[in-house]
């Protein structure tokens, strides 16, 4: 560092001009890659901050849209609910006939029924796991099975046919298309395959028509867990909702956003997963600040008697404080591009597995400013470390 002291501006009104900042960050650039093993140190505490918030971020993004994708692929405006109903994933039957009542209430231009519910689905090979049952009507109905990569949505007419996720195939004990088992006693075969319909509860969910649900579970032929509700563009949604209300006591009528905005906030926050994941970035955020305050502050200390050097031949207090902030950036830009490339990695890894990690621009940018902060923070002990400089000390030496 030194060897580039005459390189350095004298005189405070030189300061602010561009020659000023590019001489700034050449010694930035320089003081940086000098000591290789304090790079390495500050840029591992980068990129572990990087991967570990965008992992926690991705995995919450992920478990949002997971809990809400049965809701998001659902068409309609309000939703009839057993009372007390958590979360789309937490069924019970209604009491029945509400799709008559619902059909009935003026504004009401259309009414589906769906029958979620557990079961037990016994493996061809033997042994049982628990499923996600979801049955609707898939040539009228707006939520059937997505993503298909094998079979049809005719194919799930056929007596005692299913379509199943290929994430869970090794859970469910199947390896393809066609293959039988059996769920609560009765013997059914794939038809159709899905891909990526992941669930937040781990269990799987498998698709069947809604005469079928009915039988799997013993549900009546009226009852159902939920009804969806068509509202016309004319009808005021709050007036329709009023009177479902009156004319179905024991049942909530939810729209569509507050049905989602329950099932998230059920299990991300009452259950206690989304704070972890939270705290996990968090958690990240603080090694990430520690590790590079503390490299900083160190290369700052071992260059102590330079940036004295620097202050005794005139240079000024705020161009050493921006040559550590540079110093700051420089690292952030570089260990956020590895962070991020390790990230997608880690993504692109996981893309087959029941982890749901979601990369989106708005993250990806989010990313990038909280590490521009970080190690903005980061570089305040070093400013306070040159900031107590005595120029006179160079002198003594």
């Amino acid at each position: 560092m030194q060897a580039h002291v005459d390189t350095m501006p004298l005189t405070a009104s030189e300061q602010g001009k561009p020659k000023t900042v590019r001489m700034a960050a050449k010694l930035a650039y320089r003081n940086l890659f000098h000591d290789r093993l304090s790079l390495i140190v500050t840029l591992t505490g980068i990129v572990f901050s990087v991967v570990l918030v965008a992992v926690q971020c991705g995995l919450y993004i992920g478990s949002e849209r997971m809990i809400a994708a049965m809701l998001d692929q659902s068409k309609g405006d309000l939703w009839v609910v057993p009372l007390g109903t958590k979360s789309f994933d937490d069924p019970s039957l209604l009491i029945g006939h509400e799709k008559y009542s619902v059909l009935s209430t003026a504004g009401v231009t259309g009414s589906e029924e769906l029958v979620v519910g557990f079961a037990a689905w016994r493996k061809p090979k033997g042994g049982t796991t628990a499923v996600l049952l979801v049955g609707s009507d898939h040539q009228e109905g707006s939520l059937k099975p997505w993503n298909l990569t094998e079979g049809s949505i005719g194919d799930l007419d056929a007596p005692f046919t299913v379509a199943a996720d290929d994430t869970y195939f090794k859970d469910l004990g199947v390896e393809k298309n066609g293959d039988t088992a059996e769920i609560n006693g009765v013997r059914v075969r794939i038809a159709a395959v899905t891909h990526g319909i992941r669930s937040f509860t781990t269990l799987p969910y498998v698709f069947t028509s809604l005469k079928q649900a009915r039988m799997l579970i013993d549900a009546g032929g009226n009852q159902a867990s939920y009804t969806l509700v068509s509202v016309s563009p004319d009808a005021d949604l709050e007036t329709v909702r009023q009177d479902l209300i009156n004319r179905l006591q024991d049942r909530e009528i939810l729209t569509q956003q507050e049905f989602r905005n329950r099932s998230v906030d059920y299990w991300l926050f009452q259950t206690g997963a989304g704070s972890a994941l939270i705290a996990g970035a968090a958690l990240g955020m603080i090694v990430g600040v520690v590790i590079v305050a503390q490299t900083l502050y160190s290369s700052t200390k071992d260059h102590i008697n330079e940036f004295a050097t620097l202050r005794a031949l005139g240079a000024s207090a705020g161009y050493i404080h921006k040559v550590i902030l540079i110093q700051a950036m420089l690292s952030a830009v570089v260990g956020y591009a590895i962070g991020m490339a390790l990230s997608l990695l880690v993504i692109w890894a996981s893309k087959d597995s029941t982890l749901y990690i979601v990369m989106t621009p708005g993250l990806a940018l989010l990313l990038f400013a909280l590490t521009i902060g970080m190690c903005a923070i980061a570089a305040v002990s070093a400013i306070f470390k040159v900031t107590r400089i005595d120029p006179a000390g160079v002198f003594s030496r």
